[in-house]
């Protein structure tokens, strides 16, 4: 069989299985199953398929995937979010749209220990936007930096979508997790000068309003009980990697414990709090496991039937630049978000793309980059991007789903913005994992 033809009935069975409504993890391994079965040798397929799932499932790689689910888990049950958003609103001034930059910092900060992006947008959405509509702030300014900061879960460490994109790719995950903390607050700084310039040009869609008081005591004491702390996570995450002093496994490890100590300290750990953020925990990991056990497997079976390379064949042989080649996969993959969950469209792309961008000689670490930023728009992309949907269910009841697309599509050519800034310029991502020690 032609490699075009098994591309499209590998690829066509799964977007029509998950179409039928079974979960990304189940859909997956049933593909895997019938590929194993039909070019890896019938039952001998079988049983190497069991051989790989247990062979990508045993590495220390995916260890801190669990850890960093945990330890967001732990932030949104012990109630630590709300006295950081008020300490961070007290100390913005006057500036225009004030409460929408209140929501892209306190979207850096979550996602400083947190790397799920519906847990964000469901905090800031049920946290700030009844407090941007009774102070008259139009829908494209109360739902949009919402939408946009939520997202930011995936692009700052800790982010267990890098590490599973890190693995899947090949990428070493230290290295994966530094080169994502630039592109992330370059999003950030862009949301930002989105919602100053948009204010100053349309006052009306985020009215000014008195300021209550806070006393510089005040102010401080607060930012030091609720803020410093979190500073003490995020170097126990991002910079002991930084320094050389942990492996990625190590730290995400010691910022679970941080967070936890910090939920102790602030007297909101509890039995039943802590069971059931293992609880959840341990389902989201099972099934990301899942999905990565299986696609192990899909590499294989791509590559055994010959479609792996006809595919870099095909790229390779096209006159085209290899950049303009890197381009049109993200258009690939920026096309598929607007359909289908950012798992799915990792799997399916992952296994094509990353031995034609290893051929073309460019950085695996960097294009792995550009994949999750990707994955980050499909979070937003409508129709189905899942924080549109996430939003419709904490927003006020007279919202409607054009009212939060209108509203998220200015966030989205942001991120497109900051996707064309890292490709022309990898030193964007590349730089700071250049500068880990050694």
């Amino acid at each position: 069989m032609d490699w075009y033809l098994v591309l499209l009935l590998l690829i066509g069975s799964f977007v029509l299985i998950i179409m039928s409504g079974l979960p990304v993890a189940f859909s997956f391994i049933f593909i895997s199953l019938i590929g194993a079965f039909c070019f890896l040798g019938g039952v001998a397929g079988l049983r190497q398929l069991t051989l790989n799932m247990y062979s990508s499932l045993a590495t220390f790689v995916l260890m801190p995937l669990p850890l960093f689910i945990l330890m967001g888990e732990v932030m949104f049950r012990s109630g630590i979010a709300p006295k950081m958003i008020d300490t961070l609103d007290s100390w913005m001034g006057r500036v225009p749209g004030r409460l929408g930059l209140l929501a892209v910092v306190a979207g850096v900060l979550f996602s400083m220990l947190t790397g799920a992006t519906m847990g964000s947008v469901a905090m800031l959405g049920s946290t700030l936007v009844p407090e941007m509509e009774e102070r008259g702030y139009k829908k494209p300014m109360s739902l949009g930096p919402i939408l946009g900061s939520g997202g930011l879960a995936i692009m700052i460490p800790p982010s267990a979508m890098a590490v599973f994109i890190g693995a899947l790719a090949g990428a070493s995950i230290g290295r994966m997790l530094i080169a994502i903390v630039i592109p992330g607050l370059l999003m950030a700084l862009l949301y930002a000068f989105y919602i100053i310039a948009r204010c100053k040009i349309q006052p009306r869609v985020a009215p000014s309003y008195e300021i209550p008081a806070t006393s510089l005591s005040k102010k401080l004491a607060d930012t030091a009980k609720y803020i410093l702390p979190i500073g003490g996570i995020v170097f126990l995450v991002i910079g002991v990697i930084l320094l050389g002093i942990a492996t990625p496994s190590e730290a995400a490890a010691t910022g679970t414990l941080g967070m936890f100590l910090l939920a102790a300290a602030y007297r909101r750990l509890s039995w039943e709090m802590a069971r059931k953020a293992v609880i959840e925990t341990v389902k989201i990991t099972g099934m990301i496991y899942l999905i990565t056990a299986s696609a192990t497997t899909y590499g294989q079976i791509l590559a055994a039937s010959g479609a792996t390379r006809g595919l870099i064949e095909f790229a390779t042989t096209l006159p085209l630049h290899p950049l303009l080649i890197v381009i049109c996969m993200l258009a690939i993959l920026l096309f598929l978000g607007m359909f289908m969950s950012p798992a799915a469209i990792v799997l399916i792309t992952i296994p094509l793309f990353i031995p034609i961008v290893s051929l073309l000689g460019f950085n695996k670490v960097w294009f792995a980059v550009l994949v999750l930023l990707c994955t980050e728009v499909a979070t937003t992309s409508p129709p189905f991007g899942s924080s549109l949907f996430v939003m419709k269910g904490v927003a006020p009841p007279d919202t409607s789903m054009g009212d939060i697309i209108k509203a998220a599509l200015p966030f989205i050519y942001c991120d497109l913005v900051a996707l064309a800034l890292i490709v022309a310029f990898p030193a964007m991502a590349l730089w700071l994992p250049s500068m880990m020690a050694k």
